[in-house]
C-alpha cells in the first residue's frame, strides 16, 4: 500500500527516469558506485523504460480506430 502511494506521488512529482538518474548520480558522488556502473545504470534504465513506453504506445495505438 505504501509503495503504491509512493509510486503515485513520485509519478506526479518527478519522472522515474529522472529519479533513477538522480539516485545513481548521488551514489556516484558518494563513492558507492563507479563511473562505469553509473553509465550502465543510466543506459539500462532509460533504454528499458524507453522500450516499455514504446511498447505501451504501440499497443494502445490501434484502440483508437
Amino acid at each position: 500500500m505504501l509503495k503504491r502511494a509512493l509510486d503515485v506521488y513520485l509519478e506526479k512529482a518527478i519522472s522515474r527516469k529522472l529519479l533513477v538518474w538522480l539516485t545513481s548520480t548521488g551514489f556516484l558522488i558518494g563513492g558507492l558506485i563507479t563511473s562505469e556502473q553509473w553509465v550502465a545504470i543510466a543506459l539500462g534504465y532509460v533504454g528499458i523504460q524507453g522500450f516499455a513506453d514504446l511498447a505501451t504506445k504501440w499497443k494502445t495505438a490501434g484502440k483508437g480506430k
